[in-house]
C-alpha cells in the first residue's frame, strides 16, 4: 500500500513536471513608456490643453486681443439670435445632405462597376482614387476657371450656365457641391469596393439561378451585406461635409454676399479676423456638440437598420 502510495506521488509529480506552468504577467517594459508619453504629452499640449483654454475663453468677451471680461452664458445664448450664424448652420446642413447623397450614389455605382469583370480593373481603381491625393485648393482653382470661363462658353445655350454660376446668390452653392462630390467619392469608392469583395460570388451565382433580377440582386444581396460599410461612409461623408470649408476658400470665398458662409468659415473669420474671438468660440464649441449627435443618430439609426437585414 505504501509502495503503491509512493508511486501514485512520483507519477502526479512527474504530470505536474510536464505540464508547463502558467506564465506570470509582467508588466510593460520601459521602453514601451519611454515610447507612449511623448504621443500623450504632445496628444495634451497640441489638442487637450488648446481645446480647454477654448472653452474657458467661451465665457468671456475676450476679442483675440487685449483685456477681457466673464460674461457667463451670454455668448451661446446671442448665437441663437444671430441671423448670420442660423443661415451658415443652414447652408451647411444643406450643403452636407445633398453632398452626402450624391456621393456615396456615384461611389457606390462606380465601386460596383469596379468590383465586375472588367478590363484593367486595378488601373481604373488607381484613376478614381487620384481626387483624393490631389489638393484641394489647387483642384478647386481650376474648378474655379471651370465654372467661371469654360463652362459659360461651351453651354451658352443653357440659361443657368449662360454666366458665371459662382456669382449666383442661388446656384453658387451647387459648384461647391459639384467640387467637394468630385473628390469626395474617391475615398468612398474605396470603402464600397472593400465591402463588394467581402460578398462571395456563390450568391449570386445561386441567385441567378433561381430567376433573381440584378435589381432584385442589389436590393436582396448587396445592399444588406454592405450595410456596415454603407454605415462608415455615410457617417463619414456627413460629417466631413458638414465641416467644408476649403472648396468654399476656393471657389467663392463665402460669396456671393454670404450665401456660401459654412459654419467652419464663419468661425475662421469672425473668430481670426473679426475680433470674435470668445463669440465664435462658443459656435465652435456648439458645432462640435451638434456634429456629435449627428454622429450619434447616424450611427444607432444605420446599426439598427443592419440588424433589420
Amino acid at each position: 500500500m505504501a509502495i503503491l502510495t509512493t508511486s501514485t506521488v512520483k507519477t502526479e509529480q512527474a504530470t505536474a513536471d510536464a505540464v508547463p506552468s502558467r506564465p506570470r504577467r509582467k508588466l510593460a517594459p520601459r521602453a514601451f513608456y519611454w515610447f507612449v508619453w511623448p504621443a500623450v504629452i504632445a496628444f495634451a499640449l497640441f489638442h487637450t490643453l488648446p481645446v480647454t483654454i477654448g472653452i474657458f475663453f467661451s465665457f468671456t468677451n475676450y476679442a483675440g486681443y487685449g483685456t477681457w471680461d466673464f460674461v457667463g452664458i451670454a455668448n451661446y445664448i446671442n448665437i441663437f439670435r444671430d441671423d448670420r450664424v442660423l443661415r451658415a448652420y443652414g447652408f451647411s446642413f444643406l450643403f452636407a445632405i445633398v453632398a452626402t447623397v450624391i456621393t456615396n450614389a456615384i461611389s457606390l455605382a462606380i465601386a460596383m462597376g469596379l468590383n465586375a469583370k472588367i478590363k484593367a480593373r486595378n488601373f481604373w481603381r488607381g484613376v478614381y482614387f487620384v481626387p483624393y491625393i490631389l489638393a484641394v485648393l489647387v483642384v478647386g482653382y481650376v474648378f474655379q476657371f471651370l465654372f467661371s470661363n469654360s463652362l459659360p462658353k461651351i453651354l451658352s445655350g443653357i440659361p443657368l450656365f449662360r454666366d458665371n454660376i459662382l456669382t449666383s446668390p442661388e446656384w453658387a452653392w451647387t459648384a461647391v457641391v459639384a467640387l467637394a462630390v468630385w473628390q469626395a467619392c474617391a475615398f468612398s469608392i474605396i470603402i464600397y469596393l472593400a465591402g463588394l469583395q467581402t460578398i462571395p460570388a456563390d450568391i449570386y451565382e445561386a441567385a441567378s439561378i433561381d430567376g433573381a433580377t440584378a435589381a432584385r440582386q442589389f436590393r436582396s444581396i448587396t445592399f444588406p451585406l454592405i450595410s456596415a460599410f454603407f454605415t462608415i461612409n455615410v457617417v463619414l461623408s456627413l460629417k466631413g461635409f458638414l465641416q467644408v470649408f476649403d472648396p468654399i476658400i476656393a471657389l467663392t470665398n463665402g460669396g456671393p454676399g454670404t450665401s456660401t458662409e459654412s459654419v467652419t468659415m464663419l468661425i475662421f473669420r469672425g473668430g481670426f479676423s473679426g475680433g470674435e474671438f470668445a463669440y465664435q468660440t462658443a459656435n465652435a464649441v456648439i458645432f462640435f456638440i451638434v456634429i456629435t449627435i449627428v454622429s450619434l443618430l447616424q450611427f444607432r439609426v444605420l446599426q439598427r437598420r443592419e440588424a433589420d437585414f
